[in-house]
């Protein structure tokens, strides 16, 4: 068995890849409830400095706890959109 493999989502959402270009608060809220409903949800996040969120307190052992809990289930991405390459 692949113990890296990706756990199996459930929930009606479940089988829906939705990539989150969002940032904050409106749109990573709602893509998390579409994590917690099923759906596999992949953040693209800047380069060097990801989502604006990951720098707001308080924080826990140096992570964010609003970016956790505003992006709970995701996956992410760092990628650049402005660039070509």
């Amino acid at each position: 068995m692949n113990t890296m493999s990706k756990p199996k989502r459930v929930g009606p959402l479940s089988g829906i890849k939705v990539i989150d270009l969002s940032r904050v608060l409106a749109g990573p809220y709602c893509t998390g409830m579409m994590a917690d409903l099923g759906a596999e949800v992949i953040k693209i996040e800047v380069p060097d400095h990801g989502d604006d969120s990951r720098h707001l307190g308080p924080f826990i052992d140096g992570e964010s706890v609003y970016y956790g809990l505003i992006n709970r289930g995701k996956r992410s991405i760092e990628l650049d959109l402005k660039s070509e390459d």
